[in-house]
């Protein structure tokens, strides 16, 4: 167990319901904790992502995403996920806490496992894997520390989606090894063009077997990128190159899985299982337990720590290490121990193996009498013309029948798929060598199948999304996409508006594609509102996506409340949405209270009319006193009016 005495995530409570107590692993994008759910008292695993990418808001929003995905799958052999959230900038997942072993430290305690201690543990590993792959999840980090050994047998896979949500990142550089997933069980795919679907699983799955059967992954190098490029160029190897006696059934079901073109591989892991599960019948292998804690064949098997000690009376006694010649064994887990796979051999087989000889002899020996009688005239024939096969005419036919032709003429069909405009899919394009060549019997004739017109399809769940996300979808796909913009009323700014082609089209490789990039509603002309009601006038302003700002203005003209023009007029042109248009309206005349000059000089009457906004007309007769005025006081006159005042001396 690490130390966790410096842990700063140790004793904290996230969002008042996850108590932190101790560290139980930690990798390079997350560390994992032992924890307790407090309001459901239960012991829970606590997933907390590194710092990195816990400050990437697209990262944050894609494990969102994914948690919740891979928090409805419900299956027997996968962790279960039960919450996920976010605080104090810790971004974490809770899980199912499984007590036992990873995959990765089985192998790395025994070297390898035999075939039937293997099968064991990828029968139920791509049961979980199947479960997902029904309801369109895809893990694309299968790899021996993502499936769990736990103490009781179970195998759990763990960790669904959250490759995907790294890669949401956009990060593509190679760190520990790490390439947006682990670079030594990567398909060819993902690594050439970032595309993941349930194919790229079970060639994962088909290289966890691989190393299960011989202890190490079948590509190893100084970098990542080297071990990437073999991935994309070289077959995997089958598994008894490395370790002899692994029967060629599991060689062809490695290969089966681990084909370089996704077409030719199992469709997805439930197709991958009922292919384990042929094998198994087909080897007459019997049931084993998962192994938790294996030992190899020269050392009796110990339980895991905390799991008791095994019933002495189920166990078989050890016996030395013989060559193998018979695999029985393997998928489930059984009650009991197994013994080592020679003497599961030899316990299985040894009753058979007297009668079969005898049985075998008396054939063998007619067998030999029917060939001394055909050798001596077949001998002349070969060296004659029967050495020789001449190529038949395959091309046009379809895959089934050229290779039958090829076969029937003493020849070796190799078949190559590729695409094509031209040629429609599962016939033949090409042979090498033509038709009509004469060569040995048994070499090889390459054949060109066409697999139909390659095509990519933009995903029409793109359109809606910001610009950003989806350049980075699309960079996956060998496409050449053009920017362009428009305007729309819904969408927003900086968000994808559709695609022309439209999303959903078939695309030819390196086809162009427009991606519309919404700037908003397209701009509006200001309507003329002009002896409107105020209401009237700033309710038709807003209808069209203006703000509105309002100012008043007397006017001897227009009633007080009606509208007198905008600000910009209506002439000024369209204009952008959301643009604040001042509106002014009329407060009526400027009327004016006129004061009361009466018995005042000239000059003070004249003085205080002009102060209170209007005119004097002065009218004299004999005197300086002002006996009357018109308008009279107090009466309302509008501002800058005349009002006429009588001076005399009565």
């Amino acid at each position: 167990m690490e130390t966790t005495l410096l842990d700063p995530v140790v004793g904290l409570v996230l969002e008042k319901r996850y108590r932190v107590e101790r560290r139980l692993a930690r990798g390079g994008m997350s560390t994992v904790y032992e924890g307790t759910d407090l309001r459901l008292d239960r012991r829970v695993a606590i997933k907390v992502m590194a710092e990195a990418l816990a400050t990437d808001p697209s990262f944050i929003a894609s494990f969102n995403r994914e948690a919740r995905s891979a928090a409805r799958l419900s299956h027997l052999n996968v962790v279960s996920v039960s919450d996920q959230g976010e605080d104090d900038g810790f971004v974490f997942l809770v899980m199912e806490l499984v007590r036992g072993q990873t995959l990765r430290a089985v192998i790395h305690e025994n070297g390898r496992l035999s075939p039937e201690q293997a099968f064991a543990v990828l029968a139920p590993t791509l049961s979980g894997l199947s479960a997902a792959h029904r309801t369109g999840l895809i893990h694309r980090d299968v790899k021996p520390e993502n499936i769990l050994l736990s103490r009781d047998g179970v195998v759990k896979v763990a960790d669904f989606g959250l490759a995907r949500a790294v890669a949401g990142t956009g990060t593509t550089s190679v760190t520990n090894g790490v390439l947006l997933g682990t670079v030594a069980y990567l398909a060819p795919e993902q690594i050439e063009r970032g595309a993941a679907d349930a194919r790229s699983d079970v060639y994962a799955a088909g290289i966890v077997l691989y190393e299960m059967l011989t202890g190490k992954p079948p590509y190893a190098g100084d970098s990542a990128l080297s071990v990437a490029y073999q991935h994309v160029n070289n077959d995997v190897p089958p598994p008894s190159h490395t370790v002899s006696g692994i029967p060629a059934e599991i060689d062809e079901l490695v290969s089966s899985a681990t084909r370089r073109d996704p077409a030719a591989r199992p469709l997805d892991a439930g197709a991958f299982l009922a292919e384990l599960f042929d094998v198994s019948t087909d080897l007459g292998m019997s049931r084993v337990t998962v192994p938790v804690r294996y030992r190899d064949s020269s050392a009796p098997s110990r339980p895991l720590p905390g799991q008791g000690a095994a019933d002495p009376g189920s166990r078989t006694p050890q016996g030395p290490r013989g060559p193998r010649t018979h695999h029985t064994a393997v998928l489930g887990s059984g009650a009991g121990r197994s013994s080592s796979p020679d003497e599961s051999v030899l316990s299985s087989t040894a009753g058979r193996s007297q009668g079969a000889r005898r049985r075998r002899t008396g054939r063998i020996a007619l067998a030999l009498v029917l060939v001394l009688a055909v050798v001596a005239g077949g001998i002349g024939w070969w060296f004659g013309s029967g050495r020789y096969a001449v190529t038949p005419e395959v091309v046009g036919f379809a895959e089934a029948a050229a290779v039958q032709a090829v076969q029937d003429a003493g020849l070796d069909p190799i078949v190559e798929e590729v695409f094509s405009e031209t040629v429609p899919a599962d016939m033949v394009i090409s042979a090498d060598p033509e038709a009509g060549a004469e060569i040995m019997r048994g070499s090889t004739v390459n054949l060109q199948v066409s697999k139909g017109p390659e095509r990519f399809v933009v995903d029409g769940a793109l359109v809606g999304l910001p610009e950003a996300d989806v350049s980075t979808a699309l960079a996956g796909l060998p496409i050449a996409v053009v920017r362009a913009e428009g305007f729309h009323e819904s969408v927003p700014v900086g968000s994808v508006i559709g695609f022309d082609p439209a999303a959903g089209t078939d695309l030819r490789r390196d086809q162009q594609i427009t991606m519309l990039v919404s700037i908003g509603p397209e701009p509006r002309a200001i309507p003329e509102v002009s002896g409107l009601a105020q209401d009237e006038a700033q309710a038709a302003l807003v209808a069209l996506g203006f703000a509105v700002d309002v100012r008043e203005e007397f006017n001897r003209d227009v009633a007080a409340g009606i509208a007198l023009r905008t600000e910009p007029a209506p002439d000024a042109g369209p204009q952008p949405v959301g643009t604040t248009i001042i509106l002014v309206i009329s407060k009526g005349p400027d009327l004016v209270a006129v004061p009361d000059v009466r018995g005042k000089d000239r000059e003070t009457a004249i003085a205080e009319l002009q102060a209170a906004g209007f005119v004097a007309e002065v009218t004299s007769f004999l005197g300086n006193r002002v006996t009357q005025q018109s308008p009279g006081p107090g009466e309302l006159a509008e501002r800058g009016s005349t009002v006429s005042i009588l001076l005399s001396f009565f």
